[in-house]
């Protein structure tokens, strides 16, 4: 049983992980988040702690944001979108068991106050942004960090918020090099 109530975005993604873990929901019904969920969410963070997995699109980051604002020090959980995706449709819904599972593993504790000790050049220096296939390097940095999918600047920012230290940061830098190594390899 997971401690922490897990919010999501409906009744098909509670299905999910009920299929994966036992666990407690709240359902936002959608990116219109009312104050009676808000409050339902403020809740259950004063009394057992709140986990936000919500969809790795655009809708589940601003319902993800729009929690976090209003609700401070909620845990984050993020799901790949290669493992969230079945028939063209995405979402936590679509994935695996094992999938959320490993995203429940990695879950991330909100520090809003922090700053990042990782800077813009450090993003640069690493091919995260201002190159040709940052965007792709971004995606796969923030699978193995488990911050999801962000763009260059909500990534330094995550890494702040997430408490991401430049240790953290530069071995999975290694694991990325390490995997695109291969797949060069592999694809030679």
């Amino acid at each position: 049983m997971i401690r922490e109530v897990i919010v999501v975005e409906g009744k098909d993604d509670t299905v999910a992980i009920h299929r994966a873990v036992e666990a407690d929901t709240i359902e936002t019904g959608g990116s219109a988040i009312n104050d009676t969920t808000i409050k339902r969410i403020a809740l259950a963070q004063e009394r057992r702690g709140v986990i936000i997995f919500t969809d790795p699109d655009h809708a589940g980051e601003k319902i993800r944001k729009t929690i976090a604002e209003r609700v401070p020090g909620c845990k984050h959980a993020f799901l790949p979108r290669h493992e969230a995706i079945a028939k063209g449709d995405l979402g936590v819904e679509n994935a695996k068991p094992e999938a959320i599972r490993r995203a429940l593993e990695q879950v991330r504790s909100e520090m809003p106050s922090m700053t990042s000790e990782l800077t813009w050049t450090d993003l640069v220096e690493a091919g995260l942004t201002t190159h040709a296939g940052s965007a792709e390097r971004r995606r796969q940095l923030g699978e193995i960090l488990g911050i999801g999918y962000c763009n260059a600047k909500q990534m330094l920012k995550r890494c702040g918020v997430f408490q991401i230290g430049r240790e953290e940061f530069e071995n999975a830098l290694r694991k990325l090099n390490q995997f695109e190594q291969g797949q060069c390899a592999e694809g030679e």
